[in-house]
């Protein structure tokens, strides 16, 4: 079974074409305009090991908010749609990720239902010329549009490019676990026999 899935998003701030596939090995090409953002992708990709392609055009002679924004929003809306009735998967993942002086947990429910606790602040306004709050924003607006449970937390950390990236490989990590197929088990990972 292909677990893939495109995602085409269109507003008038941006459009984005966004492919993806869970049973990847950490492919694919990451435009969106972003330099730091593509960055975060490509970490997310090879720790997620899935294949990622992203093309975006969004309006960033404003900023970068509404590209970012909207490519959480098509990942989470890909991610869900490839995951189909979630049968056979694992559902749950969770990954304590050490990076330098930092520290990251991010917990992730895979479950049909959306829930986002982000408690990872990043003290620099700007990481480079990325806006620092647009970590927390991309990851709610992908938790929203996924239908998932994530928690992430920052147990200690100061550099704002090291408590980003920590935050993108541990839930990068957490969502290969969740998403990866039980050993165990082809059911749905749930009493009530649906998520």
């Amino acid at each position: 079974m292909s677990r893939t899935a495109s995602i085409s998003r269109k507003t008038g701030e941006t459009d984005i074409q966004l492919t993806v596939n869970l049973d990847g090995n950490g492919g694919g090409k990451r435009n969106s305009g972003i330099g730091f953002l593509d960055h975060m992708l490509d970490l997310l990709t090879k720790h997620a090991l899935i294949d990622l392609d992203v093309t975006a055009k969004g309006d960033l002679h404003v900023d970068d908010h509404h590209t970012a924004e909207d490519i959480g929003i098509a990942l989470g809306a890909a991610i869900h749609k490839a995951l189909g009735d979630r049968a056979g998967i694992r559902r749950y993942g969770h990954f304590t990720l050490p990076m330098d002086e930092c520290l990251v947990t991010a917990a992730v429910d895979l479950g049909g239902r959306y829930a986002f606790e982000y408690h990872a602040p990043i003290s620099a306004p700007k990481i480079g010329t990325f806006d620092s709050e647009l970590v927390e924003h991309f990851w709610q607006s992908f938790a929203a549009n996924a239908n998932c449970n994530l928690h992430v937390v920052l147990h200690h950390g100061r550099n704002s490019h090291h408590i980003a990236e920590c935050v993108f490989k541990s839930i990068a990590r957490a969502i290969r676990m969740a998403a990866e197929s039980d050993p165990r088990s082809d059911a749905v990972p749930s009493t009530k026999g649906v998520l």
